[in-house]
C-alpha cells in the first residue's frame, strides 16, 4: 500500500498544506486522509491518485505490485 505521507515524501518532501491547497481541500483533511486513508471518499481518492500518478488500488492496499 502506497501512503499519502509516502507520496508527498517522494514529492520534494512536500507539506500536507501544499497538497491540500493543490488539490483544493484542507491541510486538516490530508490529515485525516494519512491517518486512514481506506476513509478517503471516492472523489478525494480520484484526486490524490491522479496528482501522484498512481492506482486507487495502490492508494487502498488492493495493487498487489505495489
Amino acid at each position: 500500500m502506497l501512503t499519502i505521507a509516502e507520496l508527498r515524501a517522494k514529492n520534494n518532501k512536500m507539506s500536507q498544506k501544499e497538497l491540500a491547497e493543490a488539490l483544493g481541500t484542507t491541510q486538516t483533511s490530508v490529515s485525516n486522509w494519512e491517518k486512514n486513508q481506506q476513509s478517503m471518499n471516492g472523489s478525494n481518492l480520484t484526486k490524490v491518485a491522479k496528482f501522484f500518478k498512481v492506482s486507487t488500488d495502490a492508494l487502498l492496499g488492493l495493487d498487489r505490485d505495489e
